[in-house]
């Protein structure tokens, strides 16, 4: 008989089969078959981030996008003017000289990111990759900086970095290099570098931690093959650890560069609300918001507004196309 029973059981799933995994209209519940949560429980987990997120991402997002095409007295929403607004910033000064600078120095902010995060990042996740010794404690000091908040870190360095009374010229005085003592801040041609460096040591420990995850996830036996088929521990890296950490790399350059193009804490801390010296320092975000803020003009809600979506718009549809690119390339690897 129980073996019998057993029999019908297993005839009929709809007896011990949940109602949330029972096949509905001919289609398998897809968060049961997957072994995730059912709908209406990652609803509840998802709710809270997706009503912030609504609040304080969407909503401004939309609300910027809206006016931008409304000219504005004030804080006082005038007339619907198009696309004006965005044609005054690429055509009256001082927009149109203020906005083509600030971009060439959010770009070098990408590629000091790119260059120095990327490759700093790597080389110190490879190196305490299969350190046993200190690793915790390195990876403590390196993610450290990317911990604190950027204007206090441009305000320390400003300090560390003064002409009169810092430490640095005053080390490099003290080693015989008096040469290299320069106001490294007061300089048009050094003050955008001196950002940018301060950039990659504030966040190398970020894409540390992520290629330190991403080689944890490389099958070790991979490594061991090779090496028994002769292969140098270079030919390793370059042939077979370096291909599989590209998403890793895609994900880093996706963040850095978001991260440089909305830059605003560290060269404001660093150079002032007008990016000094001569605008040396200065970025998008600091023109948006000596637009919005600072300029006194009466339509700088509208500029400011049409200055943000170009900003959003850049962002989003590089950061897409490069996604969709890297997939392209995962899946031809593959």
């Amino acid at each position: 008989m129980a073996d019998h029973a057993l029999t019908d059981d297993a005839l009929e799933p709809s007896r011990t089969t949940p109602a949330a995994t029972r096949p509905r209209g001919g289609r398998v519940s897809r968060w049961r078959a997957g072994g995730g949560l059912p709908l209406r429980s990652a609803m509840v987990f998802l709710l809270p981030a997706l009503v912030l997120f609504g609040i304080f991402v969407l909503y401004p997002m939309l609300t910027a996008f809206s006016y931008s095409f409304f000219s504005w007295r004030g804080t006082a929403r005038s007339d619907f003017s198009g696309l004006d607004n965005f044609f005054t910033l690429f055509t009256q000064d001082p927009y149109k000289r203020d906005i083509p600078n600030a971009f060439l120095h959010n770009v070098l902010m990408f590629i000091g990111a790119i260059v120095g995060q990327n490759t700093l990042g790597m080389a110190l996740a490879v190196a305490l990759h299969r350190r046993r010794w200190g690793k915790r404690l390195f990876q403590v000091l390196f993610t450290m900086p990317y911990l604190v908040s950027p204007i206090v870190i441009g305000y320390l360095w400003t300090l560390m970095l003064s002409p009169t009374f810092g430490p640095v010229n005053a080390m490099l005085k003290a080693i015989g290099l008096e040469s290299l003592a320069l106001p490294w801040l007061g300089s048009p041609t050094t003050a955008i570098w001196v950002v940018v460096v301060v950039s990659v040591w504030q966040w190398v420990g970020f894409p540390m931690l992520l290629y330190g995850a991403a080689l944890g996830g490389i099958p070790e036996e991979l490594d061991e093959a090779a090496s028994v088929d002769g292969a140098t521990a270079r030919q390793r890296f370059f042939s077979i650890t370096l291909p599989l950490l590209w998403p890793a790399i895609i994900t880093v350059s996706i963040l850095a560069f978001i991260g440089a193009m909305e830059s605003l804490a560290l060269p404001y801390a660093m150079g002032g609300v007008s990016g000094s010296p001569a605008g040396a320092t200065d970025v998008l975000s600091l023109v948006f918001y000596r637009i919005a803020f600072e300029s006194g003009a009466s339509n700088g809600v509208g500029l400011s507004s049409a200055l943000a979506t170009l900003l959003f718009v850049f962002i989003f549809g590089v950061a897409l196309l490069t996604t969709y690119l890297s997939r392209r390339r995962e899946e031809a690897l593959t």
